[in-house]
């Protein structure tokens, strides 16, 4: 198995068994994220303890991407704290937009698997509204926001 059978593989899998799906009731922090060119839709609920985030779910609806790269961010910023994620998500964003990028996909673990979608420019929206719902979260912006 070549590593884009095993991308695919994991973006598969995490759609179909998206982990940490469902609200956090209380949560500390929420987001709402909608892509209006694909229809995906999704809100981003955290809890904070101190500048880490202890636990973070996610629901609404989306394409396959959406919700694998969703499912994907929540297993990774568990944990992490706020530098931590924006750090993170500063490569996972070159990754996803830059064909040039020096970003190894196999540094990020799973989630490389989304270093396919830079090839198909109209899905990375999909793949980065889920980490721009979380940085709205963590920014305590509880408006919706958009990915047009």
């Amino acid at each position: 198995m070549d590593l884009k059978d095993l991308y695919r593989d994991v973006i598969v899998d995490h759609n179909k068994n998206p982990r940490n799906f469902g609200r956090l009731e209380p949560a500390d922090l929420h987001a709402d994220g909608h892509n209006p060119l694909c229809g995906d839709q999704l809100s981003v609920t955290v809890n904070m303890a101190g500048d880490r985030i202890a636990d973070i779910r996610f629901d609404g609806s989306g394409c396959a991407i959406s919700v694998a790269s969703a499912s994907l961010m929540t297993e990774a910023v568990r944990g992490k704290t706020l530098t931590e994620f924006a750090s993170l998500h500063a490569r996972v964003h070159e990754l996803l937009t830059q064909h040039d990028s020096s970003i190894d996909p196999v540094s990020l673990g799973k989630l490389g698997a989304l270093s396919g979608v830079r090839e198909f420019p109209a899905r990375v929206k999909c793949a980065s509204l889920c980490w721009h719902t979380l940085q709205a979260a963590l920014q305590h912006e509880t408006n919706a926001i958009s990915t047009e």
